[in-house]
């Protein structure tokens, strides 16, 4: 049962690393980092069945910690869509130097 558990949730997180490397949509790279935080959150389930409670209550401070992620990354992306009218990461400079 946990073999498979971590087996997914290492296969979830490649897919999500895979796409925040790939993808240059705004949108697509910030789902890939909450499929990466998803990963985590099922290996912490996973693990918390050999070692005591604490993994799922990890889950609830990263999903905590997504769900800010969500509205400022959100609101950000909003942001730059309405002054740039894209999301492509490629076409605007704006946090550079």
């Amino acid at each position: 049962m946990i073999t498979e558990a971590i087996v997914l949730s290492a296969i979830l997180f490649v897919i999500g690393t895979f796409g925040v490397l790939v993808r240059r949509n705004a949108i697509i790279m910030f789902l890939c980092i909450e499929l990466q935080l998803n990963a985590v959150n099922v290996a912490f389930v996973a693990f918390s069945n050999l070692f005591g409670i604490d993994g799922q209550i990890f889950v609830f401070f990263v999903m905590t910690v997504a769900a800010a992620e969500a509205a400022v990354g959100l609101a950000i992306i909003i942001s730059i869509f309405r002054h740039y009218e894209s999301v492509d990461v490629g076409s605007f400079n704006l946090l550079k130097w």
